[in-house]
């Protein structure tokens, strides 16, 4: 790289879960300032249209099934723009370093010489969980919240079963619609049970959002019978049976 070239700058920002007031006023300023915004799929409409019209947008978004880029090529992409020595945001729902990729992007960019700039977002888990009202940890339900993929590098998921059993604990679960039957299969036989609470929560703080409780046992039944479809959290736990309470009280 020339010493007199200009450097590009490359800011990985977390959009949150969806709803645009629950961006953070440093990123909604990063997002106005950009020269070219690179955005997932995850990211809400009202976080969009925050974007300038003269600012260049880029879709790099990844659905179930339907990758628009290669993650590898995502990452040369922004070695590539910020090469260009433009302001680049690489705008990702929820937070960029929760399940985002953005730890891969960032060892990318600094392997060819750029700095990286980490805005952090509200995760999807969080967001669902003050939406829906409840609580992540409870002293009378959950001593600790683990938040696990459902869908390894390798396609698999292959996880530590018999720790994601153990009780006391709030389980959530990112892209794992497609893997209910091995989620519900594996905890229950390394020893929840089956009538443990559960639920799947669509789009979390988005107007589409919906809240569907199950049991462990009936997790699969439950998102065939409702028509689940990603993107989706799967929580476990005795801390959703508090759901819903705070909004009863408030009626």
């Amino acid at each position: 790289m020339s010493t007199t070239e200009k450097l590009g700058t490359v800011t990985l920002v977390g959009a949150g879960p969806g709803d645009p007031e629950l961006l953070t006023l440093k990123a909604a300023r990063l997002i106005r300032e950009a020269d070219v915004v690179v955005y997932d799929n995850l990211v809400g409409s009202g976080i969009l249209d925050m974007i300038p019209s003269t600012t260049d947008r880029i879709y790099v978004g990844k659905k179930a099934g339907q990758h628009t880029l290669p993650q590898e090529d995502i990452n040369r992409l922004l070695v590539d723009l910020a090469r260009s020595g433009k302001n680049i945001v690489r705008l990702k729902g929820g937070d960029p370093f929760v399940f985002g990729r953005g730890g891969e992007e960032m060892e990318e960019l600094i392997e060819a010489g750029f700095s990286v700039e980490i805005v952090p977002g509200i995760t999807a888990a969080l967001g669902a969980a003050s939406s829906c009202h409840f609580p992540l940890t409870h002293r009378d339900h959950a001593q600790s919240c683990v938040f696990v993929t459902g869908h390894l590098k390798n396609h698999t998921i292959d996880l530590d079963w018999p720790a994601l059993a153990r009780p006391g604990q709030t389980l959530v679960f990112y892209m794992g619609i497609t893997g209910l039957n091995i989620i519900s299969g594996q905890l229950i036989a390394h020893g929840l049970p089956g009538d443990t609470p559960a639920a799947m929560i669509y789009k979390a703080t988005h107007p589409e959002e919906r809240f569907i409780p199950t049991t462990l046992a009936n997790l699969e039944a439950t998102a065939i019978a409702e028509a689940v479809k990603p993107p989706s959290l799967i929580v476990v736990g005795s801390v959703l049976t508090l759901a819903g309470k705070t909004s009863a009280a408030s009626k």
